[in-house]
């Protein structure tokens, strides 16, 4: 494990931290309730009205879809695996990988067509449809593939990706923050959304990183590590967040929390910059006196449940798949997206 804990000037918490903490403990309490189907998730009033990520990010429920069944269900090949991977994140919405493949029977980079991928998504926007995700923005890619519609540059964009050899980059690459880099090349990918597709991609065993190499602060944990600093001291953003993770068993002790793992997993760089964005939002409420760089005051989701459950499982090298143990009477969620196409 790396350690900066050697900076000269150290960073000052406001109570805002202790915060931190405490929602990280009760969301994953909750998520732990709503798998042994609790009636009662929490008594938090704010967990309880509004909409919130797991503490773990692999945990969420597109993020499970994702390894489940985009990434472990199908062709093995690394270009089939990165095309699949390439074409759900684009547009991160289930419904819409589910149309698809309701629609070409196979999803497969050996059988692409921008046409035939085009036409699908463009009935579904002439009815209405949304078929991108609210939790990233992306760029349109017209100034550089030149269509009017977002959904045709971001299919030109996959394709760019494809046939520039990406996946034998991305096998060769001796680090996370190396995927980054490669990923960021590309035009419409930002830093934040390298990052997270670096994240992703590595779920798959096209890469075989610790999620604890590397770490890009997004947006959202920039407002968090704002409420939840108030000096840096002589730390970057991106090395509070290392700052917290490496700080985790202590301050858990520190606040006599008792914090149920992920099977004995840690919480990684990745789930504790998520952490500080969905810290930033409960603080709105439970924190109004305390400002964020974007000084936003509401929480716009409100929690609603989705009458599934998920069955959980996560990508094989981290080797905690055997640890779950689910109620024999779980459900298991079972999506299906019905949109008949004219």
């Amino acid at each position: 494990m790396i350690t900066i804990f050697n900076k000269k000037k150290k960073p000052t918490a406001s109570y805002v931290l202790d915060t931190y903490w405490k929602f990280a403990t009760e969301r994953q309490n909750i998520f732990f309730n709503r798998i042994k189907g609790e009636g009662k998730l929490t008594s938090d009033p704010i967990l309880n009205k509004h909409k919130f990520t797991n503490a773990y990010r692999a945990s969420d429920r597109v993020s499970q879809y994702l390894i489940n069944n985009v990434i472990y269900s199908g062709d093995t090949d690394i270009n089939e695996t990165l095309f699949r991977i390439l074409l759900f994140k684009i547009f991160n919405k289930i419904e819409t990988w589910e149309l698809l493949q309701h629609e070409l029977g196979l999803i497969s980079w050996k059988e692409y067509s921008f046409d035939r991928y085009n036409k699908i998504l463009h009935q579904a926007l002439t009815i209405k449809e949304s078929i991108y995700s609210g939790a990233y923005i992306m760029a349109s890619g017209k100034s550089t593939f030149g269509y009017n519609r977002k959904h045709e540059n971001h299919l030109k964009l996959i394709e760019s990706m494809m046939k520039s050899q990406l996946a034998d980059k991305l096998k060769n690459a001796k680090s996370l923050q190396e995927s980054f880099t490669l990923l960021l090349e590309y035009p419409t990918i930002g830093t934040f959304l390298a990052y997270q597709y670096a994240i992703d991609i590595n779920y798959s065993e096209l890469t075989n990183f610790s999620e604890m190499d590397f770490v890009v602060p997004g947006p959202g944990a920039k407002d968090g590590i704002k409420k939840c600093f108030v000096d840096l001291g002589d730390y970057s953003e991106a090395d509070i967040i290392r700052f917290v993770t490496e700080s985790q068993d202590r301050e858990f002790e520190r606040l006599n929390l008792q914090f149920k793992s992920l099977w004995d997993r840690p919480l990684q760089l990745i789930d504790c910059q998520n952490l500080f964005c969905e810290t930033d939002k409960y603080s709105r409420v439970a924190h109004p006196e305390v400002s964020g760089l974007s000084n936003r005051s509401r929480i716009k989701q409100i929690y609603r449940p989705v009458g599934s459950y998920i069955k959980y499982s996560y990508p094989p090298k981290w080797n905690i798949n055997s640890k779950i143990e689910l109620p024999q009477n779980s459900p298991v969620q079972n999506i299906q997206f019905t949109l008949e196409l004219l």
